[in-house]
């Protein structure tokens, strides 16, 4: 008996293994701005699968301590977020926790640079014993 033209596609479908499940698009950070800021400060990061549905926290991180952020606006493309009170300055990855059934932490590409605080000479008390001081 021979193999009509209909067996052979219908063999190489049962043959070939299926197709992986589709996962649940991954978060992605592509570029943030401004690039850095000091505590409290609000930057505004941009990608794409960055929307509630997806992400569930953000978190600024130096490798060993991870910092949640206070996510301010959060919308498919971008999210808006303050630089927490106990960051240290530094150079900082952002990592997202997915929201998923299995979560997941992703280390982003994107770094954020959290400038040390300052006090401006312009603000300053004069010191005592300044001319001019009264």
């Amino acid at each position: 008996m021979g193999m009509s033209a209909l067996s052979i596609p219908l063999l190489l479908a049962f043959a070939l293994p299926a197709a992986p499940p589709v996962q649940d698009a991954m978060p992605m950070m592509n570029s943030v701005e401004p690039t850095s800021g000091k505590v409290g400060e609000v930057l505004v990061v941009r990608g794409v699968n960055l929307g509630a549905d997806h992400v569930a926290a953000v978190y600024l991180t130096d490798g060993k301590l991870d910092f949640k952020v206070s996510v301010l606006e959060q919308t498919a493309t971008s999210i808006r977020f303050r630089i927490p009170p106990e960051v240290k300055p530094g150079r900082l990855a952002l990592v997202v926790l997915t929201k998923e059934a299995s979560p997941k932490l992703i280390e982003e590409p994107v770094k954020v640079t959290v400038e040390p605080e300052t006090t401006s000479a312009a603000n300053a008390p004069p010191p005592r014993g300044a001319i001019g001081a009264r």
